[in-house]
């Protein structure tokens, strides 16, 4: 099960879902940071995001709160979107778009309230945790569509049946298998991107 040689052919396999997951995360990027439509609901996500913040702050060991709080949310999030992806793999697009039109709206307001300088330094504290925690949650989703479109396909041949209508079974068991690795994978990531987050980029932010 965690053979590194299956692990990496697996990766393989899953590499035009991992690609597609970037295009999606980059795409609501571009929009957060050059639409206005969706300002609102992106404020408000913000919004609630710096209130968890101050919360955190005020505890006793506010950079051990703020690892743990970061590492439980990412870790939660996308061991979730693997699986809940099975609903056709429609919640991991939407979860990808968001995040990056969060950040990419973040980034926009940021260069538009302090100037172009902040905005670079704000990229700055989000690049230490961001080139692991992203493509971690980039991955997940990538299997949470992944596992959408075996369950689709499964639905058509209970629907259209045919000379695959026996495959399903056995490639929904080989995703359930090899998902196992992925997470523990993505677990391990996500844990020392939440170190990184609640010290290194901290402390890039406040130089």
């Amino acid at each position: 099960m965690f053979r590194w040689r299956e692990i990496k052919a697996h990766f393989k396999i899953m590499n035009p879902y991992i690609t597609f997951g970037f295009i999606l995360f980059f795409a609501g990027l571009v929009v957060g940071g050059t639409n206005s439509t969706f300002s609102d609901y992106l404020e408000q996500q913000i919004s609630a995001l710096g209130d968890v913040a101050e919360t955190l702050q005020q505890s006793d060991n506010p950079t051990l709160a703020f690892m743990i709080f970061i590492f439980l949310n990412n870790a939660i999030k996308s061991i979730f979107i693997i699986y809940i992806g099975a609903i056709l793999g429609i919640i991991p697009i939407f979860f990808l778009v968001l995040n990056g039109m969060v950040v990419g709206f973040l980034l926009q307001h940021v260069a538009q309230t302090n100037g172009t300088g902040d905005m670079f330094h704000v990229v700055l504290g989000l690049l230490p945790h961001g080139i692991i925690e992203i493509p971690a949650i980039v991955i997940a989703c990538a299997y949470g569509m992944k596992f959408g479109v075996l369950l689709l396909k499964a639905l058509g041949r209970l629907i259209i049946p045919g000379k695959e209508a026996g495959k399903s079974g056995p490639e929904i068991e080989y995703f359930m298998i090899r998902s196992i690795p992925v997470v523990v994978i993505l677990t391990v990531a996500l844990l020392i991107a939440a170190i990184i987050e609640s010290t290194i980029s901290v402390w890039v932010g406040s130089l």
